[in-house]
């Protein structure tokens, strides 16, 4: 397995303006509210590189990923793919260049599919190869993320937590793509368990030139993996720069309440008070200005008539949305 070549100059994914609104409880005689699940999200991710995702749940972050894999069409703004867009693209061409990875390896294995049916459909699908081809393939990809090939001829409900992991990536890999989604893929793990398979995704990436989106809500998890940090909040971007800026020297109120929010090794301290009080708004009905006003402890009268541009800090390589970073 090799990777394509492509342009270098050209990130591999690129987020334009990205919006997604939902209307709820519309009727007959009803006109619903909007929810705004995601709104003017921009991003760009070099190709190579790992861009991790984070935030509380609720923000907006698998919204945003099924907007990458075409699950779901935006309300505005576009997803650009190697330059191109994304809008309108064939979605058997799309599943080439981007496959995800998804939580929790059991329910997204079809538990009455033998392995090397589960790993070879996609194959099957765009019509690749030969059935000897495909089947050699299914056992190349199978050696590549760390399983032996007996496995083949099992079924997921035969396997490990971490083995049907692996199963997943291995069906994510099989058609070679560019860009791959992973969606909290060691949540549902055990610890020892995601080191493993955190470090196989490094080997990947580093093997065949992948680029990932990774989206996740565990803080260290995403510090060993990534480039760079993407905080979202309410359906926005926040704050974004490198691995060493977000968990060195964060400049949004929120992105210093998460890191502080890492549950500690030491017994008897329990949950730590991070000083956000109320839980996040309503996304229907966010509060005016900025979002995050109502539960930061720096809070001016400015913070709740305008909402702040998120904005490039000069010389960093990094942007915040915040009047007093």
């Amino acid at each position: 397995m090799a990777p394509r070549t492509a342009r270098a100059s050209t990130p591999a994914l690129e987020l334009c303006g990205l919006s997604k609104t939902f209307t709820l409880g519309a009727g007959l005689f009803k006109r619903g509210r909007t929810l705004g699940a995601v709104s003017d999200v921009s991003l760009r991710i070099p190709r190579g590189q790992v861009m991790g995702l984070v935030g509380e749940s609720g923000c907006g972050k698998s919204t945003l990923a099924k907007m990458l894999l075409g699950l779901t069409t935006p309300s505005d703004g576009d997803v650009l793919v190697d330059g191109k867009p994304l809008r309108g693209a064939n979605q058997k061409a799309l599943a080439r260049h981007i496959q995800p990875i998804f939580q929790d390896p059991y329910s997204s294995l079809n538990p009455r599919k033998r392995i090397a049916q589960i790993v070879g459909l996609p194959l099957q699908v765009h019509g690749i190869g030969t059935s000897r081809e495909r089947a050699a393939r299914v056992a190349e990809t199978l050696d590549v993320v760390g399983l032996p090939r007996r496995a083949a001829d099992q079924f997921p409900g035969q396997l490990s937590g971490g083995q049907r992991q692996r199963v997943a990536i291995a069906r994510a890999l099989i058609m070679r793509p560019d860009i791959v989604i992973c969606d909290e893929p060691t949540s549902a793990l055990d610890v020892s368990v995601q080191a493993q398979i955190l470090n196989l995704l490094l080997d990947l990436k580093a093997e065949f030139g992948l680029t990932y989106l990774f989206i996740s809500h565990d803080l260290a998890v995403v510090e060993h993996l990534v480039d760079r940090v993407a905080v979202m909040y309410l359906g926005r971007i926040v704050e974004e720069g490198t691995r060493e800026q977000i968990f060195g020297s964060p400049r949004h109120p929120y992105t210093r309440a998460l890191l502080d929010s890492a549950l500690t090794p030491e017994p008897g301290l329990g949950v730590p008070d991070i000083g956000l009080g109320d839980a996040m708004p309503d996304p229907s009905d966010p509060p005016s200005g900025c979002a995050f006003h109502p539960r930061c402890p720096k809070a001016q009268a400015l913070c709740r008539q305008t909402r702040p541009r998120l904005e490039d800090i000069q010389g960093d390589n990094a942007r915040v949305a915040c009047h007093f970073a």
